[in-house]
């Protein structure tokens, strides 16, 4: 099931052209996995300052669909899909008045934060994923939209 967050592009959000400029749309993208963690139960504070593990996006990528412009009320849906035993994967779509707008992915890995070696993910991301994990019906949905565009 998909979690969803809304965010309204503001002015710091865009560039000279007045578009939004292309890494604050993977920020953007990043408060939504934040607050999807902290719906889930999960405690931001020592996510992201736990001494022995961590989660680095290893990989990035956006496909930009249409321009967003400051004032424009983005819906990002946000899918997780588990790739391996110590990664995963999340999908964001960006929406305006339900078009995809956008498209972005962001690779994860668990490593030990002290030898930078490879974990197993741990149970509460594994939970995690469970809770936005990407369905196959859901994804025929989006297909079917994108093929509209």
């Amino acid at each position: 099931m998909a979690f969803t967050y809304y965010y309204t592009v503001r002015f710091q959000d865009t560039d000279a052209a007045g578009v939004v400029y292309f890494a604050n749309i993977l920020r953007i993208c990043h408060e939504a996995y934040e607050v999807s963690l902290a719906a889930s139960g999960i405690n931001l504070k020592s996510f992201f300052t736990n001494p022995s593990v961590a989660f680095p996006i290893v990989h990035a990528n956006v496909d930009f669909l249409r321009p967003m412009y400051c004032g424009d009320n983005l819906m990002i849906s946000l899918l997780a899909e588990k790739i391996g035993l110590d990664k995963f994967e999340i999908t964001y779509e960006i929406i305006i008045d339900e078009v995809v707008v956008a498209k972005a992915i962001t690779r994860h890995v668990c490593i030990d934060i002290n030898s930078r070696n490879k974990l197993e993910l741990p149970n509460y991301m594994n939970h995690w994923l469970e809770t936005n994990h990407r369905d196959a019906e859901g994804a025929e949905r989006r297909r079917s939209r994108e093929e509209v565009m």
